[in-house]
């Protein structure tokens, strides 16, 4: 539960962040500091994922104390892997090569992201761990510090660069204030194991390989944008993804922290039919959240785009975000509910192949959309990249003839969504605000909550009953 809450205020908090930046910076300078970290991302992904997927897959308490090989191995491959992007740097900084971004923002992108993945990497070991106490530590410190350092940076500068500095400081700050607690003992250099190394890429490197086609579908979009339309459209077009990817992906990652980490557990105690029960299961709870979280942000849209967003980019948000809500969604269905399926099983090669396709159908129906005076056909053409990996996906999946989720708790969830949308698509059209958004809201959950309640929907009701009961019992005896 406390991990749960550390994710909820973890996206609260980046929401907040975000679109203070893009405020204080405006469009043109929020299009430079968006693009610069989705390269820092990528990098990011590419060089330092293998460590995360690797933290979460095997390492555990008892390999903490009975196999330190593991972690000295990852600590090790972090240091080797941070030292190759410093080399690499210097070679591309002074090679001469030109492109969108300056020197000075490319430098600071790839701090970024070693501080990205210093951060990411240790909060899945503690993760692993089930450490919720030290997790919620760490998402604290680092908001607060990137409300102050990115924040700040942004509001006092006005500049993408000393944002990109501000978001370093505190996702290292955060680590560096808690390096004691991380430390684990016995896990020095000497005891690192190739054979580890050679495990542990094996089963990551596909799943690295298949996030990174993914994330050089929006970058790329991004670039195009930047590069035909100007760093204004190409603000835009950042803000309306990085919201709606941020809404869709927290909720999405709030789950899977849970979710995925039982079903490990069951593999390693039970075996792998019942993890794969346990996946099929957490693919219905994955569905019955997704589906009326992105059905919901569309009909709370014209209000959302009133409350918070910025004036500067008001319209084009709410056009764009509704042009690549139908992707994210099945993003999310991809990263948390049938990739799993493949992890779990050690198989994760054809996680490449689906996330390829999508890659090929984007350059395609960038080729054959009409080009208009904004980024809409870019949005177009990424949602129908997410689809189409998402259908791709679904059908190699099939050749291992996993256990999928009851018919029923799909159909259900589609229809409680469904019922949800009949009570609040009315309210669509009221002058949108905060009285209209809080009502959107509040009758939205109690629409689709009442209906979970009612028919269970994916076990729903009865995990957050077992969940609740001992809490309550706490309570009531105090």
């Amino acid at each position: 539960m406390k991990v749960l809450i550390a994710f909820f205020f973890n996206t609260i908090c980046n929401f907040a962040i975000g679109l203070l930046v893009a405020k204080f910076l405006g469009p043109a300078e929020y299009g430079r500091f968006a693009l610069a970290f989705a390269v820092a991302i990528a990098v990011q992904v590419a060089c330092f994922d293998w460590l995360r997927f690797g933290a979460t897959r095997f390492y555990s308490e008892r390999a903490r104390s009975e196999y330190p090989a593991l972690r000295a191995t990852l600590d090790t491959g972090f240091l080797l892997v941070t030292f190759g992007i410093a080399a690499a740097a210097c070679l591309l900084l002074f090679s001469g090569i030109r492109i969108a971004l300056s020197n000075g923002l490319i430098a600071l992108a790839l701090v970024a992201a070693v501080s990205n993945g210093m951060f990411d990497y240790n909060t899945a070991l503690v993760r692993a761990r089930f450490h919720d106490r030290l997790y919620t530590r760490l998402i604290i410190v680092k908001n607060i510090f990137a409300l102050v350092f990115t924040g700040g940076g942004a509001y006092w500068f006005g500049s993408a660069k000393m944002a990109l500095v501000g978001s370093i400081i505190s996702l290292s700050g955060s680590i560096i204030t808690a390096r004691a607690s991380l430390h684990d003992e016995g896990s020095e250099p000497r005891q690192a194991s190739f054979a580890v190394v050679k495990s542990i890429l094996r089963y990551s490197l596909p799943i690295v390989a298949a996030n990174l086609l993914y994330l050089a579908i929006p970058l790329a979009n991004r670039s195009i944008a930047a590069i035909f339309y100007g760093f204004s459209e190409s603000g835009q077009f950042s803000l309306a993804y990085d919201i709606g990817n941020k809404a869709v992906l927290a909720i999405g990652s709030t789950l899977d922290v849970v979710l995925f980490q039982i079903a490990i557990a069951i593999n390693e105690r039970e075996g792998a039919h019942k993890a794969s029960s346990q996946i099929a299961r957490n693919m219905a709870t994955v569905f019955a959240v997704v589906l009326p979280a992105c059905t919901g942000i569309w009909l709370i849209l014209p209000s959302l785009q009133a409350v918070i967003v910025p004036h500067a980019y008001r319209g084009p948000f709410g056009r764009l975000l509704t042009l690549m809500m139908a992707g994210f969604f099945c993003s999310a269905l991809i990263q948390f509910g049938v990739n799993p399926i493949f992890q779990i099983a050690k198989r994760t090669a054809p996680l490449v192949g689906a996330a390829l396709f999508g890659c090929i159908v984007d350059a395609v129906l960038l080729l054959v959309l009409p080009r208009g005076n904004n980024a809409s056909s870019l949005a177009v053409a990424q949602t129908g990249a997410y689809v189409a990996s998402f259908c791709m996906l679904v059908c190699l999946a099939s050749f291992w003839k996993p256990q999928w989720p009851r018919p029923r708790d799909l159909a259900l969830a589609a229809l409680g969504t469904a019922a949800m949308a009949a009570v609040l698509l009315p309210l669509r059209d009221r002058d949108p605000g905060m009285l209209t958004l809080a009502e959107q809201v509040l009758g939205g959950m109690a629409v689709y909550g009442l209906f979970v309640v009612c028919c269970d929907v994916a076990n729903i009701r009865s995990i957050l009953v077992t969940r609740l009961r001992p809490i309550v019992a706490r309570f009531a005896a105090q």
